[in-house]
C-alpha cells in the first residue's frame, strides 16, 4: 500500500484524503497485498518466468513486504520440484538440447538463461544431466 500512497502524493492528494481512501480500499478487498503476491508468484512460475531468488527479488521490487513474501513463497515452492521446472522449460525454450554434444558456448547460454530465471545452478545442472538419459 505504500507504493499507491507515493504515487497519489506525487498527484499532489490530501494525506487525510489518501488515508481515508486506501483504508475503505483496503477494507472493501480491492486493494490486497496477500492476493496479489499469491497471483503474481503463481503467474511467475507457471509461466517459468522467474523462480526462487529471482522471483523473491521481483516481488520485494514490486513492493511487497519480505514477511509476506516469504510466507507465499514458502508455500508455494513446496508444492514444485525445481529440477522438473528446469527440465521443462529447456525442453520448451532449448528443444532437442543435450548436454554431453552441446559446445561451451551454448551450455553456458542455457545455463546463464536459466540462472536468471532465479533457478539454482545445482538444479540446472542436475536437470541438465538427467535429460541426458
Amino acid at each position: 500500500m505504500s507504493r499507491l500512497q507515493e504515487k497519489l502524493r506525487g498527484r499532489d492528494f490530501d494525506l487525510a484524503d489518501i488515508e481515508t481512501a486506501l483504508g475503505r480500499l483496503v477494507s472493501e478487498g480491492w486493494v490486497d497485498d496477500r492476493r496479489f503476491a499469491e497471483r503474481f508468484a503463481e503467474s511467475a512460475l507457471a509461466s517459468g518466468r522467474y523462480y526462487g531468488a529471482r522471483l523473491r527479488q521481483e516481488m520485494r521490487r514490486r513492493g511487497l513486504p519480505s514477511e509476506l513474501v516469504s510466507e507465499v513463497l514458502g508455500q508455494l515452492l513446496a508444492d514444485h520440484d525445481e529440477v522438473e521446472e528446469v527440465c521443462a522449460i529447456v525442453e520448451h525454450r532449448f528443444s532437442g538440447f543435450s548436454f554431453s554434444a552441446a559446445s561451451d558456448k551454448e551450455k553456458r547460454r542455457a545455463v546463464g538463461f536459466l540462472q536468471r530465471r532465479g533457478f539454482s545452478l545445482s538444479a540446472i545442472m542436475r536437470a541438465l544431466r538427467t535429460t541426458e538419459l
